[in-house]
């Protein structure tokens, strides 16, 4: 019986290895607004971009994320910029934070639920019908930033709280992850380096806290 030469077993171990297919990155869809393409802060620092980043260093690989978002839209500006997109759905992960806008408009909260309801079941399709991996963001109190100083900050609050339990409402009737990152966001005067430089958004260092908050959901659900 011939024995093997280490050199035969050398190449028989590559071709095995590479005739194995290499398990391709995880995709993340992101839908939003301002608080996801990052205004006023660098590509890094925004949160799709950092939880990326913190998700390779735990051997998750996540693919750059597809972003679609613009400052300044609300649910139907949103809904159009989707409509725009070229999409190649099914994404493993897709994430919907919105409304901020709609809030600051002084939008009708009703009509508010129908557009935002219509966005979280594209989300889904999106996902692939894979309800476990869509996340909604809760919407942050920008009525605690620097910008909104001489404005009606309790009335803001309410509104935004207001706007939010909507958006919870809506998740609970579909068993969706909602990620409450608005108490975070109200910590702001006590953490000062968490406001950018616009005064009116999150810096890249509070967009870490979220993702902090996020990374328990790729840890259990990849």
């Amino acid at each position: 019986m011939k024995t093997l030469h280490p050199l035969g077993i050398f190449i028989l171990v590559l071709l095995f290895f590479g005739c194995q297919e290499k398990t391709p990155p995880l995709r993340l869809l992101a839908l939003g607004d301002s608080y996801t393409i990052g205004e006023s802060l660098s590509e890094s620092e925004r949160w799709p971009i950092q939880l990326a980043s913190e998700l390779s260093k735990k051997n998750i690989e996540l693919a750059s994320p597809t972003i679609i978002a613009k400052t300044g839209w609300t649910t139907d500006e949103l809904q159009e910029g989707i409509n725009d997109a070229p999409l190649d759905y099914p994404y493993d992960w897709v994430s919907l934070l919105i409304g901020v806008n709609n809030q600051y408009r002084g939008g009708d909260i009703e009509k508010f639920k129908a557009e935002f309801e219509n966005l979280l079941n594209q989300a889904v399709i999106f996902s692939g019908n894979n309800k476990e991996h869509v996340i909604v963001i809760s919407i942050p109190d920008w009525g605690v930033m620097p910008y909104a100083a001489d404005r009606n900050q309790e009335e803001i609050a309410f509104e935004i709280d207001n706007f939010n339990q909507a958006i919870y409402e809506i998740c609970v009737n579909y068993n969706i992850r909602f990620i409450d990152i608005t108490p975070l966001s109200r910590q702001v005067s006590k953490h000062p380096e968490w406001i950018a430089s616009d005064g009116l958004h999150p810096s890249g260092i509070q967009y870490s806290k979220w993702v902090e908050e996020l990374l328990p959901l790729f840890k259990t659900n990849q």
